[in-house]
């Protein structure tokens, strides 16, 4: 049986193959709330034989959230839109997700036009933004309260896992990063001290869900500028992170500062997935310019990465696991019957 069509437990939740729709900003929320657009965006995905859709950074306050159509889950009137969502991906058989986020000094404005950011230090993106508010030891209490309070919705909603956005610079990310984190207490200078937030917000998470659950966590594994976090860093993170039940390790990179990677090639980030599923013993994910079938489940068959992450490539072609049972059936007869049969052969 190819790897990548293969079934992956997470605690009780079997996906049923290693397949995962990433979660995106799609821009397309009213208030926060569902819209058409998402009840045809997501179940599609589903329809296309992924194994688990991750719904995009939604936004556990209002004035976390990146622009003013993310979608939110700070309100319980968000949870029936949600649900929705739910019920259609389920039911064409995939595993919905969530990612609970907040965008810290990424944040654009709230719905109602205002805005307060806030993030570990007082120190902009970058030029020209408004500088944000740095946190203060009770606002740390309030935003992970968020965290737990998003968590009770999503659960409500009926979801099945929980990513928590800690990747791209906002505003878990920027509590990890050194290119972002330039605090003098308890919360900033060593390692140890720059994931506590991280952690203490993973750790309450995992405490109000259920035992069945899975947590998985979406890290920049790396900074690529200099200064910045390292996959050493990263490893002893994943490591912690486990210890308090988180149970996968979403890999990403970046978006700390405006200075990225020079250029980005097919795989360049499944390294960083590969180092902390070796070295941190945890369940990893490789994402990143992921996009032909024999490449993905070579990842799979090296070990390197335990589910794969495909976000443009899916906006590109929804039916991109049928597409890819279909290429594969041709050098390896072992693709499940029901991918072949969706696929129309």
């Amino acid at each position: 049986m190819l790897t990548l069509f293969t079934p992956f437990k997470l605690r009780s939740v079997t996906l049923r193959n290693r397949i995962v729709m990433s979660p995106m900003c799609m821009y397309s929320s009213v208030n926060g709330h569902v819209t058409d657009w998402h009840r045809i965006h997501y179940p599609t995905r589903a329809v296309g034989g992924v194994g688990m859709v991750v719904v995009e950074a939604t936004a556990v306050d209002p004035h976390g959230m990146i622009s003013p159509n993310d979608m939110g889950i700070w309100s319980d009137q968000h949870v029936s839109g949600l649900a929705e969502i739910v019920r259609l991906v389920e039911g064409n058989g995939a595993v919905p997700a969530i990612q609970l986020a907040h965008a810290g000094r990424k944040s654009g404005s709230a719905p109602d036009g205002s805005m307060d950011m806030i993030a570990p230090s007082a120190v902009p993106f970058d030029e020209g933004r408004t500088p944000p508010r740095e946190m203060g030891h009770d606002e740390m209490d309030r935003v992970c309260a968020s965290f737990v309070a998003g968590t009770k919705r999503a659960i409500a909603a009926g979801f099945k896992a929980i990513e928590l956005h800690m990747a791209h610079g906002y505003l878990l990310s920027s509590f990890l990063s050194p290119l972002a984190n330039f605090r003098t207490d308890a919360f900033g200078g060593s390692l140890e001290n720059r994931m506590r937030f991280p952690l203490q917000v993973a750790e309450a998470v995992r405490k109000a869900m259920p035992e069945e659950m899975p947590l998985m966590v979406r890290v920049s594994a790396i900074d690529p500028e200099e200064g910045g976090i390292t996959i050493d860093q990263t490893v002893v993170f994943a490591k912690e992170s486990k210890r308090r039940g988180v149970d996968l390790v979403d890999c990403s990179t970046g978006g700390n500062s405006k200075t990225g990677w020079a250029r980005a090639w097919p795989g360049y980030q499944v390294p960083f997935a590969e180092a902390v599923k070796r070295d941190a013993g945890i369940a990893s994910g490789a994402v990143g310019m992921i996009t032909e079938p024999k490449f993905a489940e070579e990842i799979l068959q090296k070990g390197q990465a335990d589910l794969i992450f495909l976000g443009r490539e899916l906006l590109r072609d929804p039916y991109w696991p049928l597409r890819a049972a279909a290429a594969l059936e041709h050098t390896e007869n072992t693709v499940p019957r029901q991918y072949t049969r969706a696929w129309g052969r």
